[in-house]
């Protein structure tokens, strides 16, 4: 069993919506990675989605995608991601970790070698972008050997044919799109959000995740009431571009408390 099924058994006992901050291993270095996750944790997040920089990021927007080539001119690679994870628990033992990245990155580095060397820094699980459920036997099989959660993205899309495949072997938490595009853009509506979830919800038997467009702590409300847990991304990794670690981990903070104040 993994961190997330007892944050999100937790979070339920109190009906709280959880909130998972997004941010991008090595932008603009490791030390500062570092110096977020632990902040993100400290200020309230309940799980850490650790990008995995990838020079291709087809899901996600400009904020990210800079993220991404700023990081990799930086020198991190996958390995260091893993690095970072293992110095993180080091000092946070409980928060739950999950790398999101692409299929590349991790077929390079070998699915059975990572899914190792992933569960032994301390990660919890992984969210791939771009592998579809037809495809990803092989990597899922490597997590399930060693205990890691394989989160599956659903979005307005994913239509109820469509839908038992996609979350079929999910495990932990399913990652609900609330928008066709890419991250950072949009934000759905509300109604058809609450909707969303509880067809996602009720076809998994597992909490939903709602990202992709969260910006502000009034959003976050908005989601946190009908959602178990509402992902920012974007918005955090913007910040810290602009304004450094102490704006970035502010802003983290009042997403979390409307996250977890929602209902």
């Amino acid at each position: 069993m993994t961190r997330l099924a007892p944050t999100f058994a937790a979070l339920k006992s109190q009906n709280r919506a959880g909130f998972v901050a997004y941010v991008m291993a090595g932008d603009p270095d490791a030390d500062t990675t570092l110096k977020m996750m632990k902040g993100l944790a400290d200020k309230g997040a309940d799980v850490i989605e650790l990008g995995v920089p990838f020079t291709d990021p087809m899901a996600d927007g400009p904020t990210i995608q800079r993220a991404a080539i700023r990081a990799l001119e930086g020198g991190m690679t996958l390995k260091g991601v893993l690095g970072i994870v293992k110095r993180f628990r080091e000092t946070h033992a409980d928060t739950p970790v999950v790398l999101m990245g692409y299929a590349n990155p991790f077929f390079s580095y070998g699915y059975a070698q990572l899914a190792a060397d992933a569960a032994a820094s301390g990660a919890d699980g992984v969210i791939c972008v771009d592998i579809p459920p037809e495809e990803d036997t092989e990597f899922r099989s490597a997590l399930d050997a060693n205990g890691l959660s394989f989160v599956r993205l659903a979005a307005p899309t994913t239509d109820d044919k469509r839908l038992p495949q996609v979350v079929a072997h999910t495990s932990g938490f399913v990652y609900y799109v609330s928008t066709t595009g890419v991250t950072g853009a949009g934000s759905g509506a509300t109604g058809d959000i609450s909707a969303a979830v509880a067809r996602v919800r009720a076809a998994s038997g597992l909490p939903v995740a709602v990202g992709f467009g969260v910006k502000t702590p009034e959003r976050a409300a908005e989601i946190g009431k009908v959602a178990d847990a509402v992902v920012v991304g974007s918005a955090i990794v913007e910040e810290l571009a602009q304004n450094g670690v102490d704006q970035a981990l502010h802003l983290a903070g009042s997403l979390a408390d409307a996250a977890h104040t929602a209902r």
